[in-house]
């Protein structure tokens, strides 16, 4: 256990397990409950205000913990969203195989002691409604794939009639939510800046640079390294003596590989210089997807650099940097 020391600020670290209903604590060793409501909150954020250099440790968990980031960053505490993947094979490596709210809440402490992550930043109330209306757009957008799918099975004319209606209604959704997308950030000039250097590269549409820039909002400011394992589209390695496996990818922002498969597939018609990539893998005798994996890492490199860009060069940069490992 990591005692607090108000002498030389040593960081307190306290880990959080975020349920649907409950929040629970493992602060200075001690285990205590809340109630994830707005009154729960207000009450776990005045118990942690009361330890000077608290520093707290939480997942991921699909939507429920962002209540929680919003009222700790309010309240000027520090909190690090982790990956519960890594967080679980940190409990497995030291042999805690057991699982239950107060055992993650520790386990979350103890990764926070061993790791020191570095605090998550707050972000802006545009960039959290552009996340909302794109990830709605998504769903609208896979509702229609399926309502298509089923169009050749209905045969009593009144299920046509209504789904024809469904149709008309799923269409006229997509069409309110672009607009509100587009009036969010026209809103904002730096981000419209943004969307307008993706918008301008050839297989890249404004639904993919939407996507890109609400999920990814880091683009920009990492290395061509860091942007593709962020994306989760550098390969994994899976080699031991003579052994010699597959390199797969995985993990990251899966949103964000999803907008640029399409606009992968786009590219390797239309762009010449990915065109011309795409083919001289082929020819290779790599796989199509293989190859189409490697258009997206490419296509995402070079619009981190585009976006690197934009202070001293708005316009957009040069084809010749898509020529890039």
């Amino acid at each position: 256990m990591q005692t607090n020391n108000t002498t030389n600020n040593t960081v307190v670290y306290a880990g959080v397990d975020v349920a649907k209903a409950t929040l629970q604590l493992h602060l200075q060793g001690y285990q205590s409950e809340f109630k994830n409501t707005l009154k729960g909150l207000d009450q776990l954020c005045a118990h942690l205000q009361k330890v000077p250099s608290v520093h707290v440790i939480c997942e991921a968990t699909g939507g429920y913990e962002r209540p929680l980031v919003k009222t700790l960053q309010q309240g000027q505490i520090p909190v690090s969203v982790t990956n519960p993947a890594r967080v679980r094979a940190a409990a497995q490596a030291q042999g805690e195989r057991a699982k239950s709210d107060q055992i993650d809440a520790r386990v979350l402490t103890d990764y926070g002691q061993r790791y020191q992550p570095k605090a998550t930043p707050p972000t802006s109330a545009t960039q959290d409604q552009l996340v909302a209306l794109t990830q709605w757009l998504k769903q609208l957008i896979q509702g229609r794939a399926l309502a298509k799918t089923q169009t050749e099975h209905h045969q009593d004319p009144f299920v046509l009639r209504q789904h024809a209606k469904l149709m008309a209604h799923i269409e006229s959704q997509i069409a309110t939510v672009e607009k509100q997308i587009a009036a969010l950030i026209k809103q904002d000039a730096a981000l419209q800046q943004r969307v307008n250097c993706l918008d301008e590269i050839q297989g890249v549409g404004l639904r993919t640079a939407w996507m890109v820039l609400a999920h990814m909002p880091e683009l920009g400011q990492l290395n061509r390294h860091e942007v593709a394992a962020l994306a989760g589209l550098a390969p994994w390695t899976r080699e031991s003596g003579m052994m010699k496996g597959r390199c797969c990818i995985g993990g990251g922002r899966p949103e964000v590989r999803l907008a640029l498969y399409m606009a992968a597939l786009s590219a390797a018609r239309c762009n010449p210089v990915l065109r011309t990539f795409y083919k001289r893998l082929r020819a290779k005798g790599k796989l199509p997807k293989v190859a189409l994996t490697a258009v997206m890492r490419r296509l995402l490199i070079y619009m981190n650099i585009c976006i690197k860009a934009l202070p001293s060069e708005p316009a957009t940069a040069g084809a010749a940097d898509l020529k890039i490992a």
